[in-house]
């Protein structure tokens, strides 16, 4: 049902009955996966623990968001959306659990079912259908009776019937989508807008298009972020609309998938976005992959300062997982062609090397005895480094700070700190584990 619906029927039949379906098949599906991860019995553990994780993420903003990294890093990018209404399909847990019962009235099941449904099972839960990409702002135009429409690449609209105050999306009327790149603002020939040529920014002229100087352009990091929104090619300026207002003139702008800015009678310009929708995540997979790259190699140089011997076959194998780890996680898409392993795809060639590192740096890490308290250290500033270099990045997506070289600032200063408490501890259990020698009186 997951693989059939999120595919099939989501794209068939959009609606509140296939929105859920997904919802109560994964509820029915999930307590016997995760009671996998526990001992014998406990499947009651496993169905309260899905409903109480279900009721996180469908309730709260952290939840939703801690979903979605999590689905990122196993199914590739991913969005997990808050919604409390999707509580609906939580008796589901009940249709789970009275499964379970019947079953420990029959016969264990044969090996090779377990063998087939568990992947099956898994490749249904993690391979969900793909989001469908927000719509595109495509003209602007404003009618006889003063209502402007921002005309977009789907069957709907969006209407404003006073000035781009309001906004309501409505079946789009007309199949005309006009669009036009200047106008001047109506019974005042001399005030013009046009679009500038291959930014996304607006011109004016004060002198009926004799001169242009420019009135708005988003600054370098709002367009970074928006980049990062939506494809790079779908946030530009497309068509915009002038109308004349009582004490001033109003401006519309379509920008793509950015949607819709406007210039206000006071000359005040902002960009609304998709008025009263959820704007898509900034996406930060690139920072986040550095984050969990240092974060690893944090943990591996805990356990390698404390080591006495084999320091530099154990280095080797640690870096050799951090990098498999760099590799799995960035995906084939953001590595040049020349690092390609023939006939290996880079995930399979990342887990190989994560394996390898692993094994090789437990061996060595034993062998070499390698200290307890710096590879406790390495462990509790593990997730210290991945916070310290991620979170600034998250709050400047989130617009605070609003430059990302704060954001970097931020990063390297507080990944710094981490860094060197650490190695003070690391040097301070160095010291008592290899005292001075007493040199006389």
């Amino acid at each position: 049902m997951l693989l059939v619906n999120d595919h099939l029927f989501k794209q068939a039949w959009p609606g509140l009955v296939t929105g859920k379906l997904s919802d109560v098949a994964g509820l029915v599906v999930a307590p016997a996966l995760l009671a996998l991860l526990f001992w014998r019995r406990a499947d009651l553990a496993a169905t309260v623990l899905t409903g109480a994780l279900f009721t996180a993420v469908k309730t709260t903003e952290t939840g939703a968001q801690l979903a979605s990294q999590a689905w990122t890093l196993v199914a590739g990018p991913s969005r997990v959306l808050a919604d409390p209404t999707d509580l609906l399909a939580l008796p589901a847990l009940a249709l789970a659990w009275w499964v379970r019962r019947r079953t420990l009235h029959h016969p264990a099941s044969a090996r090779w079912r377990i063998i087939v449904t568990v992947p099956l099972a898994l490749i249904a839960v993690t391979a969900t259908s793909a989001a469908p990409p927000p719509p595109s702002a495509q003209a602007v135009e404003v009618d006889r009776t003063g209502r402007v429409t921002v005309h977009t690449d789907t069957p709907m609209d969006w209407v404003s019937q006073d000035g781009g105050r309001t906004w309501t999306e409505t079946t789009g009327e007309s199949t005309q989508r006009p669009s036009q790149s200047a106008q001047c603002v109506p019974q005042q020939a001399t005030r013009c807008y046009r679009l500038s040529t291959g930014r996304t920014a607006v011109e004016q002229s004060d002198d009926a298009g004799v001169t242009w100087r420019p009135s708005w352009e988003p600054s370098a990091d709002e367009l970074k972020r928006l980049t990062r929104q939506y494809d790079s090619s779908g946030v530009r300026a497309t068509s915009l609309a002038v109308q004349a207002q009582a004490g001033g003139h109003v401006v519309v702008v379509a920008t793509g998938m950015a949607g819709i800015t406007v210039r206000d009678a006071s000359g005040t310009w902002r960009r609304l976005g998709w008025p009263g929708t959820t704007s898509a995540e900034v996406d930060t997979g690139p920072e986040r992959n550095v984050a969990i790259f240092l974060a690893a190699c944090m943990l591996f140089a805990g356990a390698g300062a404390g080591l006495r011997q084999y320091t530099v076959a154990y280095t080797g194998s640690a870096l050799t997982a951090c990098l498999g780890l760099l590799l799995l996680v960035s995906g084939d898409s953001t590595l040049p062609d020349s690092f390609y392993a023939p006939g290996m795809p880079f995930s399979t060639l990342g887990l190989l090397m994560i394996l390898a590192g692993v094994v090789g740096s437990l061996v060595l890490g034993f062998t070499g005895r390698a200290r307890p308290v710096p590879a406790a250290v390495g462990v509790l500033a593990s997730p210290l480094v991945y916070l310290a270099v991620y979170l600034p990045f998250v709050g400047w997506a989130e617009g605070t700070p609003d430059s990302y070289a704060v954001a970097f600032a931020f990063a390297v200063l507080l990944t710094g700190l981490v860094v060197l408490a650490s190695a003070a501890a690391v040097r301070s259990d160095a010291r008592r584990a290899n005292p001075a020698p007493y040199a006389g009186p």
